[in-house]
């Protein structure tokens, strides 16, 4: 997709397919569309499959959605990217996660929305993450 008007839309499209790709990667800088997910060590024998980001929107207002997991419920900024078509981007909502001795900080849930990227003004990437049955 190369359309101006969905410029964050573009970005996320990439983030998506770097994430059904989850390849190896080396020390390339930690940018939103660096070409490949990071892993958990230097020589690579864990991969990530996930780059969290945050969004925001033209108040600069942080978007968050609300989750339910294992009965409790919660809101949550902080989400994957499941699907891009156009410039409607699908999102699975990421938690928080319960076991604190975890390496990794964010668990799946079942809740998705769909946005207009054109109505995203600003991304934030978070660091390449592990996220468990994805």
């Amino acid at each position: 997709m190369n359309n101006n008007e969905c410029c964050i839309a573009d970005i996320l499209e990439v983030i998506n397919i770097l994430q059904c790709q989850a390849e190896k990667i080396d020390d390339i800088p930690n940018t939103c569309d660096r070409p490949f997910l990071g892993s958990i060590s230097s020589n690579g024998s864990f991969v990530f499959n996930t780059r969290p980001v945050t969004l925001y929107n033209s108040n600069n207002t942080l978007i968050t959605m609300p989750y339910t997991l294992n009965g409790t419920t919660g809101t949550s900024s902080v989400f994957r990217v499941e699907k891009v078509n156009g410039c409607c981007v699908t999102f699975r909502v990421l938690a928080p996660n319960p076991d604190t001795g975890s390496t990794f900080d964010y668990v799946a849930t079942d809740n998705f929305f769909t946005i207009n990227g054109k109505c995203v003004c600003a991304l934030a990437c978070l660091p390449d993450t592990f996220i468990d049955c994805i």
